[in-house]
């Protein structure tokens, strides 16, 4: 069962009288369960459209069902509804709040999504989240006394706390170096068998892409080419979700 549809999806841009067509009828489909690394130079439109596909933007016209509802007609506010419940974020730059403490930044969107549960269960479900990515001991820590890694654990505790059933990572490893880059990688590869979490990694590093399944190559607007891929066995023995708590202080 697909969860993602995508349909001669086209996105435009204007500047003055000029038209800037950056994506061109774009048709896709994601299934439910599925790691897609989603492809490109800078300028070919990926991040185009995992703005679109993320309900951070509206196309200029096609057809877009995620979880078998057409979002295309939805306002601002409603797309943002559908973000807050189904969508989990992993950005390159953390994007963590500073001067707040590892706990208070991973339950900070139960405060929008999860008004039922009172203020100690939010903070037990994020105590739960951060102990899940291997950061149980570094829950009172803000972010500048935490490493890349670090932030980058507590970035995918947040995203996750809404249990989202789509995870969207945008170049999460580009501030990382490579040993750490392969451990945040092998974790989304176990949320994605373990948990069934639908994962598109957004990239330009054919390396990080090749840690998916299915690669969407982009390029100027179109889609270049669509294949599947065999995930690297080295990557499913370098740690993750489960091995995590077990790693002493975490990542560097």
């Amino acid at each position: 069962m697909n969860l993602i549809e995508l349909q001669d999806i086209c996105k435009d841009y204007h500047l003055g009288e000029i038209t800037v067509p950056v994506l061109k009828t774009v048709s896709l489909t994601v299934g439910r369960g599925d790691y897609v690394a989603l492809m490109g130079t800078s300028g070919s439109g990926k991040s185009t459209l995992m703005n679109i596909l993320g309900c951070l933007d509206r196309p200029s016209s096609g057809a877009y069902r995620l979880d078998g509802q057409e979002i295309t007609q939805l306002s601002a506010d409603q797309r943002a509804l559908v973000r807050n419940h189904r969508i989990g974020f992993v950005f390159q730059n953390f994007n963590l709040l500073p001067r707040t403490s590892a706990l208070e930044n991973v339950a900070m969107p139960l405060s929008y999504t999860a008004d039922h549960l009172s203020d100690l269960e939010a903070t037990q479900r994020a105590r739960e989240m951060l102990c899940r990515v291997g950061l149980g001991d570094r829950l009172d820590h803000e972010p500048s006394q935490l490493s890349g890694g670090q932030q980058q654990r507590v970035a995918i505790a947040r995203a996750l706390i809404n249990h989202p059933p789509l995870l969207f990572a945008d170049e999460p490893t580009g501030n990382l170096d490579s040993r750490t880059s392969e451990e945040v990688l092998s974790m989304f590869q176990r949320l994605n068998e373990e948990d069934g979490i639908t994962i598109i990694l957004v990239t330009h590093d054919a390396n990080v892409a090749h840690h998916a399944r299915r690669i969407i190559h982009i390029h100027d607007g179109s889609i270049a080419n669509d294949s599947r891929e065999a995930v690297a066995d080295t990557a499913l023995n370098q740690g993750g979700i489960r091995s995590a708590t077990a790693e002493a202080g975490g990542m560097r």
